[in-house]
C-alpha cells in the first residue's frame, strides 16, 4: 500500500484539473502543465482534489501509483507557487552575471562559460556570487541547477566551486609537513 499514493492531491482556489484518458492537465495562475500516466494507474478528479489509484496489485502498478501522485502534486505546486533552487559560488575571481538569456560564469577556467537558459526557466544573479533558478517544472528547475553546478563542483579542501545554498561540503584536512 502506497502511503503517498493514498492521499488525494488538494487543488487550491484558482487551479483547475481536467483528465482525458491517461493525460491530466492542470491550469493555474502561473502556467499550464500536463502529465501522461501509464496504464497501470487511474486518475480521477473530484470537486477540489485529484486522486490516483492503481489498476492492479502488480509491483509496477504500485510503483506508478506513488510516482503519478507525486507528479500531479508537483504540477499543482508548480502552477501555484513555482519551484526555486539557490546556488552559491565560492572562490577567488569566481562570479556569475546574466546577459539577456545567457548566464556568464567566470570559474577559473581559461575561458568564460556561457550557459544558455532553456525556455520556461528564469535564472537571476542578484549578486555576483549568487544564482537563483526558478520555474514551474520541478524536474527542469533541478536539472538546470545541476547543469550549472556541473561546471565547477565544490572541492573538499577549500570549498571552491558552485554549491547549493543549503548544501554542506565535507572538508578534508590538507597535507601536513
Amino acid at each position: 500500500m502506497s502511503r503517498i499514493g493514498k492521499k488525494p492531491v488538494e487543488l487550491p482556489s484558482g487551479v483547475t484539473a481536467s483528465v482525458s484518458g491517461q493525460t491530466i492537465e492542470i491550469k493555474g495562475p502561473k502556467d499550464t502543465q500536463s502529465f501522461t500516466a501509464t496504464d497501470d494507474v487511474t486518475i480521477e478528479v473530484e470537486e477540489n482534489a485529484v486522486s490516483v489509484t492503481p489498476r492492479g496489485k502488480s509491483k509496477r502498478a504500485r510503483q506508478q501509483w506513488g510516482m503519478s501522485r507525486t507528479m500531479v502534486a508537483n504540477m499543482v505546486t508548480g502552477v501555484t507557487t513555482g519551484f526555486k533552487k539557490e546556488l552559491e559560488i565560492n572562490g577567488v575571481g569566481y562570479r556569475a552575471q546574466m546577459q539577456g538569456n545567457t548566464l556568464k560564469l567566470s570559474l577559473g577556467l581559461s575561458h568564460e562559460v556561457n550557459f544558455e537558459v532553456p525556455a520556461g526557466i528564469t535564472v537571476t544573479a542578484p549578486k555576483p556570487t549568487e544564482i537563483i533558478v526558478e520555474g514551474t517544472d520541478s524536474q527542469l528547475v533541478g536539472q538546470v541547477a545541476a547543469n550549472i553546478r556541473e561546471w565547477r563542483k565544490p572541492e573538499p579542501y577549500k570549498g571552491k566551486g558552485i554549491k547549493y545554498k543549503d548544501e554542506y561540503i565535507f572538508r578534508k584536512e590538507g597535507k601536513k609537513k
